[in-house]
């Protein structure tokens, strides 16, 4: 491994050894509940990876490995987040870990997927880091089988996150950026892990190295606000409140607790959330933010200017 950015939380490190592989692979095999012998992502997967130009990342606590992920280079100066995953508090230390390597390479935009009904990963990635969502995808990688997934269909929101957007300031202002390289030299994804930028098919939270990753405003902090209901939730409850300019989508509390006691309930949820980003995203709609009690605020950009959130023509899907 070559040593990177330290914090008095925590260490990452870049990984280049065969042990750190296996160690990476061990960890995301724990974290998705599947068999030791049968990891989402194999350690030869992640060695062949980083020889074809890629980055696999390491966050410790002291001598505990807690958090990893995998990112690709792609066209048109972007890079692709395999998958990102990090104990909480851990995640913003990660996912800059991953910004300084694309940055440092010349890219200017990174994406990656995670579980729409996740709202705590989608909490982390649209507020603290100001990622965009920007595309949804209807049972992405068909059935899965691991323990966070498992008997559910596989929908995932893409967000594009601009590296090269100024920080934003706590008062909502724009800060000057503060971009760091790595020292060595130079998302998210499939399962979708506890607390990162893709957590238990929900998560994400974090500290970082000489904190780099300044907090977005807190976009959708009123929650559902007070516009008309237009749909009603599985639960009963509201599901959607419209109006002129915004679209709120409320997702379910814990949806990996909720598939294990009521996989029919969550299906139920899975299917009316789909109906309403793909009618959102047919009009133009983004999603831009989450409230702490799980509803997604969706804005429709002017379209006299080109959002800060789009990936370059042609980047990687």
């Amino acid at each position: 491994m070559t040593a990177g950015t330290t914090t008095p939380e925590a260490t990452v490190r870049t990984v280049h050894d065969v042990a750190g592989f296996a160690a990476v692979a061990d960890h995301l095999g724990d974290v998705w509940r599947t068999p030791r012998t049968a990891p989402p992502y194999p350690a030869e997967v992640l060695h062949s990876l980083v020889h074809a130009g890629g980055a696999v990342h390491a966050v410790y606590a002291g001598q505990r490995l807690a958090g990893a992920s995998v990112a690709v280079l792609g066209p048109e100066r972007s890079t692709y987040s395999l998958v990102a995953a990090a104990d909480r508090g851990l995640g913003p230390t990660l996912k800059q870990a991953q910004r300084d390597w694309a940055v440092a390479r010349g890219a200017r935009t990174m994406r990656w997927t995670f579980d729409p009904l996740a709202g705590r990963n989608a909490r982390f990635n649209l507020v603290k880091l100001g990622a965009v969502g920007t595309e949804y995808l209807v049972d992405f990688y068909g059935p899965m089988t691991d323990g966070l997934n498992g008997g559910d269909e596989s929908d995932r929101l893409t967000v594009t996150w601009d590296l090269t957007a100024p920080a934003v300031a706590p008062d909502g202002g724009h800060a000057t950026p503060v971009i760091r390289t790595a020292s060595d030299g130079g998302g998210e994804g499939g399962g979708d892990a506890p607390v990162v930028g893709t957590a238990p098919d929900g998560g994400g939270e974090g500290g970082h190295a000489a904190p780099v990753i300044r907090t977005a405003p807190d976009v959708g902090r009123e929650g559902e606000g007070d516009a008309p209901v237009v749909r009603t939730a599985p639960d009963g409850g509201p599901l959607v409140r419209r109006d002129d300019r915004h679209i709120r989508c409320r997702v379910p509390e814990d949806v990996v607790t909720l598939r294990a006691a009521d996989p029919a309930l969550a299906l139920r949820w899975r299917h009316a959330v789909r109906e309403v980003f793909l009618e959102a995203f047919a009009e133009g709609f983004r999603a831009t933010g989450m409230s702490r009690d799980g509803w997604y605020t969706l804005t429709r950009p002017d379209p006299r200017t080109r959002p800060s959130g789009d990936a370059p023509e042609g980047a990687a899907a």
